[in-house]
């Protein structure tokens, strides 16, 4: 990776401001919270991505909740996933009677949620659904619709509010396409 002294060195346009990303944030957990209502809420975390945007969301879900989370792997450095899903952080409890919501950072090819779907749909919780902070469509590769999710993004490398680049600009408050210039070889 390039490196750069300031973050915004290295971006090339903010997509999303951390304002409208808090605003829509608090539309889906209002929405989350009414389909909720009376059910055994568990949001299952896939991290890292995902800390800064289910850390906002929990708090705009006005319901009793649990949360846990997991850790897979499908990229390692690259900007284009492998394919082959590692879980190297798995759920602590029996997911038996839970509704689950996986929350994710950002669904891109679908792989990765299709397989940790599949994987926790063996474990007998009461429903599974995803809510993701960005949906890129056009690059699904497996058959897998969000539930929820609060921005469709175009086909660029993104980072920011959770979302990095070599485990870098996650702390970036924004959303934004990151400069090719930092992670082409």
């Amino acid at each position: 990776m390039k490196t750069v002294d300031r973050m915004e060195d290295a971006i090339e346009r903010v997509l999303l401001t951390k304002e409208e990303i808090g605003e829509r944030i608090r539309q889906v957990g209002a929405q989350i919270a009414s389909d909720y209502q009376g059910k055994k809420l568990m949001m299952v975390g896939v991290l890292k991505g995902s800390v800064v945007f289910m850390a906002d969301l929990m708090r705009a879900i006005d319901l009793p909740c649990r949360i846990d989370f997991m850790a897979v792997s499908s990229y390692g450095s690259g900007t284009v996933s492998s394919g082959a899903v590692k879980i190297i952080k798995d759920l602590d409890i029996d997911l038996h009677g839970y509704d689950l919501l996986i929350v994710e950072d950002i669904l891109d090819s679908g792989k990765t949620l299709h397989y940790i779907t599949k994987m926790l749909s063996d474990r007998g919780p009461a429903s599974i659904r995803i809510v993701t902070l960005l949906d890129k469509p056009e690059r699904r590769t497996v058959p897998l619709t969000p539930d929820y999710n609060c921005f469709v993004v175009p086909d660029e490398f993104v980072v920011g509010y959770g979302l990095d680049y070599d485990e870098v600009f996650r702390n970036y408050p924004h959303i934004a396409v990151l400069k090719p210039e930092i992670y082409q070889e």
